[in-house]
């Protein structure tokens, strides 16, 4: 079964429900008890295989410290 995305329009509160397909109702928010929410746009994770590509920000590996390397002629 998906999961689907929803947020309430009178608190604003996300939250995530467990449908067994697009067309069922997702029920109330657990914050206010409200039944006005919309679907939203799943965020998902994508992960990149192992190589030359660069680490997230912030790492040792990261596209910026990377780019800052290559224009000290470093590697």
């Amino acid at each position: 079964m998906p999961i689907f995305e929803y947020r309430c329009a009178a608190c604003g509160e996300r939250f995530e429900v467990l449908l067994s397909h697009a067309g069922e109702p997702p029920g109330r928010c657990r914050r206010c008890g409200g039944t006005d929410v919309a679907r939203q746009l799943s965020v998902f994770a994508v992960t990149k295989p192992a190589g030359d590509s660069p680490g997230p920000c912030g790492s040792a590996d990261c596209a910026c410290r990377r780019s800052q390397q290559l224009e000290s002629g470093h590697r």
